[in-house]
């Protein structure tokens, strides 16, 4: 056989389909309360969120109306992240300001 002659056996390779998990996604919402000022929860959205002036004037507006509202969708990790971000920047300006995250 010469080398550049290949057995069938070696010319087909088979490869079996990895099967591919989509990490599951979650809700996170911010709570209203008496404390935490409008522009503050408009500012975290922006920032924290990246929503623009109109979306977070509008979900901030929904927050106050309906004692939450819902601020973005995200994978576990990254929820956790957002949640803990708002936490921190929250406590850091005086503001008891609260997420919560639901599996969706």
């Amino acid at each position: 056989m010469d080398k550049f002659e290949l057995n069938i056996d070696e010319a087909i390779e088979i490869r079996e389909r990895q099967k591919v998990n989509v990490p599951s996604l979650y809700k996170v919402f911010l709570l209203n309360d008496d404390y935490t000022t409008m522009d503050f929860v408009t500012r975290i959205l922006e920032e924290i969120f990246h929503k623009n002036p109109v979306e977070a004037t509008q979900i901030m507006l929904h927050v106050h109306k309906n004692g939450k509202g819902l601020a973005g969708i995200f994978t576990r990790e990254i929820a956790e992240t957002k949640i803990a971000s708002v936490e921190d920047l929250s406590n850091q300006h005086g503001f008891p300001l609260k997420c919560t995250m639901e599996k969706e």
